[in-house]
């Protein structure tokens, strides 16, 4: 099929002339380009927003970082639609232009699996708890693609016992206390600690919610009231027309260089996210006046901040052994250690994936421990790179646990918590999709 015409599979989207800065993940194309500062990575995202929209297609997500540009194009159900190749290319063409080489050996997808004997019974539940949508029947999705989505599979046996992985949602203290009044009613069990709550859906998947008290959201300074602390410092403006989100992208990015602080800035269609990383903002001194000086561009663009869209997700995972389970983690994700003493994170280098953290688990509940997740870790790797990351993860002390090369390979911890490490490409020619 000609590149012009119809939909392509995520074969035909890699095999086309063009495309090798590229690689196709579970959902899109992707590319990292290295920049050498924010400004830099701004010059491309303004070409990157230009070209978007004169392509006609759904405009491309762009993750733009002090080291770098992501740039996402989407694939529909039906696949990729026609004209995304020759705009990946003339993405490309335009890196080139102003210097910035790609990078295709970093891009990854980072997913999340949950079997459930019901799924429909508990989509419910998580779309309320993440503030995520549903997508078709067998998916909820962050509205904005910035934490993973979810993928719900009919779980083969019971498992009753409490997984051994879950994850956090901390969002604005008027968010959280409405998400947990939604919840409640579909929970299986509620655990109030104060200052956070353990909601469980009702086959027993838990999610921390958070915070509670009041003004635990934000700086006191009128100067940042756009911004809300959820454990990252982030201010979401809502921008319909994409002039003025590249126009805010670049004065934050020029903000951001001046002060010689790290800036997460991502755009999507309708929408800019500025976002310090998580404790970045109480570790390192600047980030409150980084803060109002972004605000105080964003006003001048007349660009109103939503306040209720900041949100942090993380995945947390239960571990006896948790430095040699840490290892392991990070070769199966390709991240890195937090060097901070006590604390358990793991990052991605790029600040593009979710953050994961571990936390004690009991050596003596031996039945917890022997169950089976419902919860597992999927990471979408370039085909080129798949092996290579597996070599890793079972160098670091995983095993396989199935194996259905080339297209997933399901590996354990030391402990028996699982991820998928995927490549979707060849799928819909060997499955007939």
């Amino acid at each position: 099929m000609s590149e012009h015409e119809g939909h392509l599979t995520g074969r035909q989207f890699t095999d086309a002339a063009g495309t090798e800065d590229w690689r196709v993940l579970g959902r899109t194309a992707t590319a990292w380009f290295t920049a050498g500062s924010h400004a830099e990575g701004a010059a491309l995202v303004r070409r990157v927003v230009d070209l978007g929209q004169a392509s006609g297609l759904t405009l491309p997500d762009v993750d733009l970082r002090s080291v770098g540009v992501q740039v996402r194009l989407d694939r529909g159900p039906e696949g990729f639609p026609p004209g995304t190749v020759v705009l990946a290319r003339a993405i490309s063409d335009a890196a080139r232009e102003l210097g910035l080489a790609a990078d295709p050996s970093v891009v990854q997808d980072v997913q999340l699996t949950i079997d459930a004997s019901d799924a429909a019974a508990v989509m419910p539940f998580w779309t309320a708890a993440l503030g995520y949508v549903p997508d078709g029947d067998e998916d909820t999705v962050d509205p904005w693609r910035r934490y993973p989505p979810i993928w719900w599979q009919d779980m083969d046996a019971p498992r009753p016992l409490r997984n051994r992985v879950h994850l956090d949602s901390v969002a604005p203290v008027t968010v959280t206390r409405a998400a947990m009044e939604a919840v409640r009613e579909r929970a299986g069990s509620v655990a109030d600690h104060g200052y956070y709550a353990t909601v469980a859906d009702a086959e027993g998947n838990e999610v921390d919610l958070l915070p509670f008290p009041d003004d635990a959201d934000r700086w006191p300074d009128p100067a940042t009231e756009d911004w809300r602390l959820v454990f990252s410092a982030m201010a979401c403006y809502r921008a319909p027309e994409p002039a003025a989100a590249v126009t805010l992208a670049e004065a934050a990015a020029a903000l951001a260089d001046d002060a010689g602080l790290a800036l997460s800035i991502d755009l999507r269609p309708g929408l800019v996210v500025l976002d310090s990383g998580k404790d970045v903002w109480e570790m390192v001194e600047g980030y409150d006046v980084l803060a109002a000086r972004v605000q105080e561009a964003a006003r001048r663009l007349g660009l109103e901040a939503d306040t209720t869209l900041p949100r942090f997700v993380q995945v947390g995972i239960d571990a006896v052994d948790i430095p040699a389970v840490r290892r392991f983690w990070c070769a199966a994700l390709g991240y890195e250690e937090d060097p901070r003493e006590q604390v358990t994170d793991i990052v991605d280098p790029r600040r593009l994936a979710t953050v994961v953290f571990f936390q004690d688990c009991d050596p003596d509940d031996t039945e917890r421990r022997a169950q089976r997740n419902r919860v597992h870790v999927d990471v979408f790797l370039p085909a080129d790179r798949a092996e290579e990351r597996l070599r890793a993860a079972l160098a670091a002390g995983g095993r396989v646990v199935l194996d259905r090369s080339p297209f997933w390979w399901t590996v354990a911890d030391l402990e028996g918590n699982e991820v998928d490490l995927s490549v979707s490409v060849g799928r819909e020619e060997a499955w007939g999709a």
